[in-house]
């Protein structure tokens, strides 16, 4: 790789860990558009291989509905471990903790986020993501 494209590989990690924490932020603030924003048209959403959502509208009806069940949450990531099949395609394991409030209940988990990402229109996007949940556990346990 000559010095540009390792540049240019720097400022693709930098932006793809920007999206991850701005799709966080916007689950945490219920912002559906910025969610949208974070998938193309014919992305996917799965929850432990399940696939949950379909397109951005599916994904974010999913999620709108999930939020539904939950007050306030806290979505922190810990690492994005990426790499890179070709200039315009990548992949990313997400380490994330998160406290939530469930049926009124505050809970706190570890799960990984297995995404694939695609550049459209000079934009990183998660193509698909499957959320796998590591643990959950009400908070007084």
């Amino acid at each position: 790789m000559d010095i540009g494209e390792r540049v240019r590989r720097l400022e693709d990690r930098v932006e793809i860990n920007e999206l991850v924490v701005a799709y966080f932020l916007a689950s945490d603030g219920d912002d559906l558009a910025g969610i949208g924003n974070s998938f193309p048209e014919d992305a996917t959403f799965s929850a432990s291989g399940i696939v949950t959502g379909t397109g951005r509208e599916g994904i974010v009806e999913f999620i709108r509905s999930s939020r539904e069940q939950m007050g306030l949450t806290v979505h922190t990531p810990h690492y994005v471990q990426l790499s890179f099949d070709a200039p315009d395609a990548a992949q990313g394991l997400i380490g994330a903790h998160l406290e939530l409030v469930l049926g009124g209940e505050l809970v706190y988990g570890a799960v990984r986020y297995v995404d694939r990402y695609r550049r459209i229109d000079g934009r990183w996007l998660i193509q698909s993501r499957d959320m796998r949940t590591i643990h959950i556990a009400p908070w007084r346990q």
